[in-house]
């Protein structure tokens, strides 16, 4: 452990390290429609039977031709003997004659050129032909997308729309995935109360449930709820003991301070074992890592923008992990900042900024301006992070890291 401006505080990068040392990836595999694959992580590599396109077919309206049959240094002019749309078998050309062929249409043999439409005057009996175009001109070959025997996708990977559409494309219906990771979510704090019914005087809404409900459902994976969880040690533990039984993971919301109220870190404690505890992360230090009954435990602190936070930085990767997947990277962008940040912090920070436009029209991050851990708002307001290092400091204009919050 080393953070030498915080003592006690683990490096957001060595405790993503030691938290995936502890990720075992589901083993179960699902064989799934195609069309309900979406989010879903590939459980083995595909490798395409067919060539896409199958045959030779005309990107263009238009005639298709013999290259021999153009002349090098004039128009030249050929019956029509053929027409052919998309859907139809293969055909031959006689030689010296022009088909009338369409976007899609297999070329017939003895053509090698598409000519387009808009290139030609045609009276339907015979159409006149441009000068020597190149050969294969328009033409679409077999196998230019796809050749058969080809691998097309590898196997811990999460499913696109597009690669359902390559899936589709090589005529496959059903696809093996990972079983969805089950994940538990409980929430702590005898002040929280569900909307739609009326706080008491000291209570307020619990919207961490609904910000990790959204966050684990982005990620494909199942949520398991199990509620609002009393401020007790009784009532903490069969709460864990309950999560722990029904799940993959465990993840709760709150309880992991230092508080007389907070119960969660000494019941893992009690129940299983903690690997790790605060990070040097603003906001979301209060983080914990261990597990439960055998199932492993992350425990997100209350306030709600560091339960965004946290997610984001620390969870994500591990369920991803868990889940199946190989590649648990997102990209950072280096973007001027809009905004001046003087005070350094003595941990990794993460603030809640939007990419606008400066007034020349240049791309810069704006910075809202309440950073605090409980103005969850900051990140409806937000398009992504801006991240400062360890007692980093920001001026204007200053290239910083920058992380979408769509690439997460």
């Amino acid at each position: 452990m080393s953070c030498c401006s915080s003592p006690g505080l683990m490096p957001v990068e060595e405790a993503l390290q030691r938290m995936l040392a502890h990720a075992q990836p589901i083993t179960e595999i699902e064989w799934v429609p195609v069309e309900q694959a979406l989010g879903r992580v590939l459980a083995e590599s595909q490798v395409s039977p067919v060539d896409v396109p199958p045959l030779d077919n005309s990107a263009m309206d238009g005639y298709a031709v013999s290259f021999d049959d153009l002349q090098a240094d004039q128009a030249v002019r050929l019956p029509i003997s053929l027409r052919i749309p998309a859907g139809v078998g293969p055909s031959s050309l006689q030689p010296g004659t022009a088909a009338r062929i369409f976007t899609g249409a297999p070329v017939p043999l003895n053509a090698d050129v598409i000519v387009m439409q808009e290139d030609t005057e045609s009276d339907g009996e015979s159409v006149l032909l441009p000068r020597q175009e190149k050969r294969h001109q328009h033409i679409r070959v077999a196998g230019q997308d796809i050749a058969c025997g080809q691998q097309v996708l590898s196997a811990h990977i999460r499913l696109r729309a597009q690669e359902l559409g390559v899936l589709a494309s090589i005529g496959i219906a059903k696809v093996p995935v990972f079983r969805k990771l089950r994940v538990a979510v409980l929430s702590t704090g005898d002040e929280l109360v569900e909307p739609g019914t009326e706080p008491a005087p000291g209570q307020i809404f619990n919207s961490n449930r609904y910000t990790l409900a959204g966050l684990i459902n982005e990620l494909g994976l199942d949520m398991v709820d199990i509620g609002i969880v009393q401020d007790t040690a009784q009532s903490t533990e069969i709460a864990l003991r309950d999560a722990a039984s029904r799940a993959d993971v465990v993840i709760s919301s709150g309880g992991v301070s230092v508080g007389e109220e907070d119960y969660v870190k000494d019941t893992v404690e009690k129940l299983g074992q903690l690997h790790l505890w605060k990070l040097a992360i603003k906001p979301g230090k209060p983080l914990a890592f261990g597990e439960v009954g055998g199932k492993p435990f992350i425990g997100l602190p209350g306030n709600p923008t560091s339960v965004f936070v946290t997610f984001h930085i620390a969870a994500r990767a591990f369920l991803l992990k868990m889940q199946g997947m190989d590649d648990l990277s997102y990209p950072r962008y280096r973007i001027p900042a809009g905004f001046t940040r003087s005070r350094p912090v003595p941990r990794e920070e993460y603030l809640r900024v939007r990419l606008s436009q400066s007034e020349d029209g240049a791309m810069i991050l704006k910075c809202y301006d309440n950073q605090s851990s409980g103005v969850l708002f900051s990140a409806a307001w937000a398009t992504g992070y801006a991240v400062l290092s360890m007692n980093g400091v920001v001026s204007e204009g200053d290239l910083i890291d920058y992380i979408p919050f769509t690439e997460l």
